[in-house]
């Protein structure tokens, strides 16, 4: 034997001769059928190896990302001014920081959350050691003193003066008190250096919020005493000469610290002429003394503050060293627009974990976007979040692509008699779940290939067989061959 005929003996597949063969219409109608059937079945099986699959356990939180875990907001507070909102942070561990300014901004905002005017940098509040004279006249014994002022003289008594510094006090609040004398005292030595008649460049003037509660709100007082150095009365920037935006004042609270800065004011102002004419009204000092005052009595707080993992808490709040507050007349009213834990991912990884598990990313980690609405006074809102760390781990990065915290939150309103606040109370779990993306094989995925065109060929000649069986038996009844 040659050697291709010895390697025809080995043939699996023996030819039968084509003339010793039938096509039949039942035979082309399986086959056709068998054809579309093993088209489907392929398609499905390279959709099943095509899709990505993961697995999800349960494991010990052992992540190597630090002991430091990032939290993320954005929330605004239509009735809490950017002037004494702090963000304050604090953990078992003892741990506590007030008033974080460096990773946190603050917007003015109305009441419809609206935006007004740029970003306010107020820094931290200064603590006056000076809060009033140890030894000081008493008010009746001094000559003259603050012009007192209502809600139908403000606006026309501002209007005169270039400098026009006002105190907004309560005759309640201890600080308001310590100040007064002094106050009282710096306005006696002010008229009577330049006098309001005959020079005009200078009147010191107080407000009672506890009575003109519509003057204080117009100017956003929430705490007190505040003292606002008005320029021609203004507290808007417009065309006209001599509109400005007005300032706070943070510096000491003595007579000679108040009149000091006072006359530092008056300084830069030319002595009013007949006309009326006015120089320059831009007074200045120390910066630390004064600072921009709000313009509005709500503020937009956004920002990231970083804490230990640990339980703890996050809290938004009216806040100083040297004022008092009504907390019967404080609204925390919030609206959270964002509140995540952990790092933001980049653009390639964050397409990556959509594509391994979109559900996280369309569920999102954040508080329900909604008001909380403080319904009564000296309402406080609380948080209760339950944190739970939740990793994926993808074949095309061959490391961690996404360390996400989801969580759940209960919240709930307290009436206290302190100020309110809103509390974001945070508990980590100290488990974590994993999510791993899993390999598809590629010889399983040709071994099913194979077995769907085989199986679907060997059935479809069965069904073939019986059916050409089945139809020459009844043929041969037709003839009466078949008993």
């Amino acid at each position: 034997m040659t050697i291709p005929s010895k390697i025809k003996a080995v043939d699996f597949y023996r030819k039968i001769p084509r003339d010793l063969t039938e096509a039949t219409l039942s035979g082309a109608g399986l086959s056709i059928i068998a054809a579309f059937s093993m088209i489907l079945l392929f398609g499905m099986e390279l959709s099943n190896y095509l899709s990505v699959s993961t697995s999800t356990s349960i494991v010990v939180d052992r992540s190597k990302d630090g002991d430091f875990l990032r939290i993320d907001f954005n929330m605004s507070f239509p009735s809490l001014s950017c002037e004494f909102a702090s963000v304050d942070v604090s953990d078992v561990l003892g741990t506590n920081r007030f008033n974080i300014t460096k990773t946190v901004k603050k917007f003015p905002i109305d009441p419809k959350l609206n935006q007004i005017g740029p970003q306010f940098h107020p820094g931290p509040v200064p603590i006056p050691i000076s809060h009033g004279d140890e030894d000081h006249d008493s008010v009746e014994e001094l000559n003259g003193g603050a012009f007192a002022l209502t809600e139908e003289n403000f606006d026309r008594v501002a209007a005169r003066f270039p400098i026009f510094v006002v105190n907004f006090y309560a005759p309640w609040c201890f600080y308001s008190n310590r100040l007064s004398p002094s106050w009282e005292k710096a306005a006696t030595i002010m008229a009577e250096r330049y006098d309001p008649e005959t020079d005009g460049r200078i009147l010191l003037g107080k407000v009672d919020c506890t009575v003109h509660q519509i003057l204080c709100r117009k100017h956003h007082i929430q705490g007190y005493p505040s003292i606002r150095i008005f320029r021609k009365g203004h507290d808007i920037r417009g065309e006209e000469h001599g509109h400005h935006d007005h300032e706070s004042y943070y510096g000491e609270r003595d007579t000679n610290s108040l009149v000091t800065a006072m006359e530092s004011l008056v300084a830069p102002v030319a002595r009013l002429a007949l006309d009326g004419g006015i120089n320059n009204t831009s007074g200045t000092f120390n910066a630390s003394m004064k600072r921009p005052a709000p313009r509005a009595g709500g503020c937009r707080i956004e920002g990231f503050v970083k804490v230990k993992k640990v339980p703890g808490n996050l809290m938004i709040s009216a806040h100083s060293g040297s004022h008092s507050f009504d907390v019967s007349t404080m609204n925390m009213t919030h609206y959270v627009s964002d509140f995540s834990f952990g790092r933001r991912l980049p653009l390639n990884k964050l397409k990556e974990v959509m594509r391994l598990t979109p559900q996280l990313v369309s569920q999102g980690d954040h508080l329900p976007v909604k008001v909380y609405v403080s319904e009564h006074e000296n309402i406080t809102h609380e948080h209760y979040l339950q944190v739970v760390k939740t990793e994926v781990l993808s074949t095309k990065f061959h490391e961690s692509v996404l360390e996400t915290y989801d969580y759940t939150v209960h919240s709930n309103v307290v009436q206290t008699q302190t100020i309110p606040t809103a509390k974001f109370h945070y508990e980590l779990s100290p488990m974590q779940v994993l999510v791993k993306e899993t390999p598809k094989s590629f010889s399983h995925f040709i071994t099913n290939v194979c077995a769907i065109i085989g199986g679907v060929f060997t059935v479809a000649g069965i069904m073939d067989s019986m059916l050409h069986g089945a139809m020459r038996m009844m043929k041969k009844v037709e003839l009466g061959k078949q008993f």
